[in-house]
């Protein structure tokens, strides 16, 4: 059976034990959120979406 996840709610995911737990503050994930949002309007978007793209189908293939 394959179950496929969106990377953006698997971050969202994360994100929010991470504030749940109190390893990170409100302040810094909202940092982290406007970090990703601008950075995916930069050239480097397609070199970050083509190694993510890459480590997925290693993992995948892994199992």
């Amino acid at each position: 059976m394959t179950v496929t996840l969106s990377l953006a709610l698997v971050f969202g995911v994360l994100v929010a034990g991470l504030l749940r737990f109190r390893a990170v503050g409100l302040g810094a994930a909202a940092a982290c959120g406007l970090f990703g949002f601008y950075l995916a309007d930069t050239g480097a978007a397609t070199t970050i979406n083509q190694t993510v793209d890459a480590l997925a189908g290693a993992l995948s293939g892994l199992g």
